[in-house]
């Protein structure tokens, strides 16, 4: 197994038992010329050593799918060149590196008719307006005709068969756009407000991202080699990032490998990173793996990162050590710190994340394990420094920045409200002619929503009037249940789901509003309602103040009391609750919010005061 050049001195099998800090940390003497020029005292933390390697590390088959491929080439090289429609299990676990999975109709019955799910990767949710206009030709001439917005701000592609992979990938690439990454064990689509306000920190945010993401991009070139014949066709990262990427003083990197941080065997499972500013929760901020928000002086000026860690929504049915987990506070750190610290905390989940069980090889056990104190050290070990403590943020808030807002630069933006993030038919014909004809740039939410960017006032009327025509409605007149709901594509073609969510929401939904309208609650009633077709939880069911987490054909587990800003988890309430159940279980919930909820109390919060206290 490929050790990184300063990996700590104890492993994961020592996991809590140890009965003193393994981290020897020794104070550098504050020295009288530092004193002199105000420097302040630094506290320097020794360089990891190598784990021991006498103990077998016991790994699991795609560890060594991964190790054995020559840098996610091979045998996907080989399988991409057979006549099959299909690819084998390695290929299969590799691909995905390359931003696809293998899929088929589960709706058909008789042989499987595979097929190949794209999925680009954005940060920040950017979409120039030539990679939107190749996108959407591109689902219509080699997909199902549709275009799905994710809830990590990037497109989905589905239904590409075998043969045209490479079409579709090469196009793509030569089109400002990039699948590697999107799927894989490995850092995904970095996250940011996608809001084009002419604001520092939110710029400074999406800034971030980008850098973020280019720095924990897969370098060892097997994407290109596959996709467009070894031809790199990419801009020059930033100066910092190279440098970066480069650094090696302590220890986060392998040296002399083609994969500095990611070796031959990239990270345990994958990885999620989300930049905000304060009080923005757009990005789910506490579900990801790596939380990062903008603190600014009191000029508006971006001085330094709070950093949140071990956040995760992954679970799986009937395993209670599988869970759900709100990210921690790490501690903050200056701004021209944060891609150090980000390499430090990877290499920490990289050398220390479990690679023996798939399902709890996410850094959030890590973190669960350790401790946030334990995990803060070893993490301060590949940073050199001491991370500072956290600083106090204001409450978070949920905004959808729905219809039109101005930029704060004289042009306007447009949020539209995508049922489900799925652009099909004359919605997705229409929204293709305004970003055509105005040529809009766009941008992706968090929320599978899109938005408009840059449009000018004498614009705002046409445009308006043309998605209204074509059945994207101005949020007024959307049910406000579906504004603020989210459902993955589950079936027919996810080979995870046990059951419906994207076609099952609508309908459910529908049945919510007219149980709402049976106890008595308002038009303007509403709350968060996230629905998964199995538990690995990818529209955030476990945020959501009502989420139905698919357990088997037509039935649900339902979670209640998340937040409506997303920031507490929610709880297990009924396990295989049936589809034609739902009125039975859920009216009397709604009547006794209607009867008992205090002064403008959220279902979430009424549901933690009342229902979930009583489980």
């Amino acid at each position: 197994m490929e050790m990184s050049a300063g990996a700590a001195s104890f492993s994961v099998f020592d996991g809590l038992k140890a009965t003193k800090s393994p981290c020897a940390i020794t104070n550098f003497e504050c020295r009288r010329q530092s004193q002199l020029i105000s420097l302040p005292c630094v506290k320097a933390v020794s360089a990891p050593l190598k784990p021991p390697t006498a103990v077998p590390v016991k790994r699991s088959k795609v560890e060594i799918i991964k190790e054995q491929s020559n840098y996610l080439r091979f045998p996907l090289n080989e399988e991409l060149e057979t006549e099959a429609p299909n690819i084998n299990e390695a290929a299969v676990q590799l691909i995905k590196f390359h931003g696809s999975y293998q899929q088929y109709n589960r709706d058909e019955r008789g042989g499987k008719s595979y097929s190949f799910m794209l999925r680009t990767k954005q940060p920040s949710g950017k979409v120039p307006n030539k990679l939107y206009l190749v996108m959407d030709q591109l689902a219509d001439q080699f997909g199902i005709g549709t275009l799905r917005l994710t809830t990590r701000q990037t497109f989905q592609l589905h239904g590409v068969l075998k043969h045209n992979l490479k079409t579709v990938l090469s196009t793509i690439i030569k089109n400002m756009g990039s699948t590697l990454g999107a799927c894989g064990d490995l850092n995904r689509n970095v996250l940011a407000p996608p809001f084009p306000f002419a604001r520092k920190d939110y710029i400074f945010a999406q800034e971030t991202a980008d850098k973020i993401a280019a720095l924990l991009a897969p370098q060892a070139g097997s994407y290109y080699d596959l996709w467009v014949d070894g031809e790199k066709i990419m801009s020059a990262d930033p100066p910092d990032v190279v440098e970066a990427l480069k650094d090696n003083s302590h220890g986060t990197n392998f040296e002399g490998s083609p994969e500095p941080i990611y070796g031959t065997q990239f990270l345990p499972r994958k990885f999620k990173v989300a930049v905000t500013v304060p009080t923005d929760n757009s990005v789910d901020i506490l579900t990801n793996d790596i939380g990062l928000v903008v603190i600014c002086d009191d000029e508006g000026n971006p001085k330094g990162f709070d950093i949140y860690v071990g956040g995760g929504m992954g679970r799986t049915h009937r395993m209670e050590h599988t869970f759900p987990k709100l990210a921690e506070p790490l501690g903050y750190v200056p701004k021209e710190d944060i891609l150090y610290v980000i390499k430090a905390i990877v290499a920490t989940q990289r050398d220390y994340g479990r690679r023996d069980d798939r399902r709890m090889a996410r850094m959030k056990y890590l973190v669960h394990e350790w401790g946030i104190d334990k995990f803060r050290t070893v993490v301060e070990q590949y940073y050199g420094k001491q991370i500072e403590p956290f600083q106090e943020l204001p409450p978070w808030e949920f905004k959808s920045y729905l219809g039109w807002h101005e930029q704060g630069n004289g042009e306007h933006f447009y949020g539209v409200h995508v049922e489900n993030g799925r652009l099909k038919d004359t919605s997705k014909k229409v929204l293709r002619e305004i970003i055509e004809k105005f040529n809009l740039s766009i941008r992706l939410t968090p929320n599978q929503n899109l938005i408009l960017c840059d449009v000018r006032s004498s614009w705002m009327q046409e445009i308006s009037r043309s998605l209204r025509q074509g059945g994207l409605l101005h949020p007024r007149w959307v049910d406000s249940l579906n504004i603020t709901s989210m459902a993955c594509p589950a079936l027919p073609l996810c080979p995870l789901a046990v059951t419906e969510a994207e076609r099952g929401a609508p309908d459910i939904l529908r049945r919510i509003r007219k149980m709402f309208d049976k106890v008595g609650l308002r038009t303007s009633d509403s709350l968060v309602i996230r629905f998964t077709g199995c538990p690995n939880g990818c529209a955030r069911p476990y945020m959501a103040e009502l989420g139905f987490v698919g357990d088997g054909p037509n039935s649900y587990q339902i979670w209640l009391g998340g937040a409506p800003n997303q920031s507490r988890l929610a709880q297990t309430f009924m396990e295989k609750v049936k589809l034609q159940d739902f009125e039975m279980i859920l009216t009397p919930l709604f009547r006794a919010w209607k009867l008992r909820r205090m002064a403008g109390e959220p279902f979430g919060d009424f549901a933690i005061r009342v229902v979930t206290s009583c489980l």
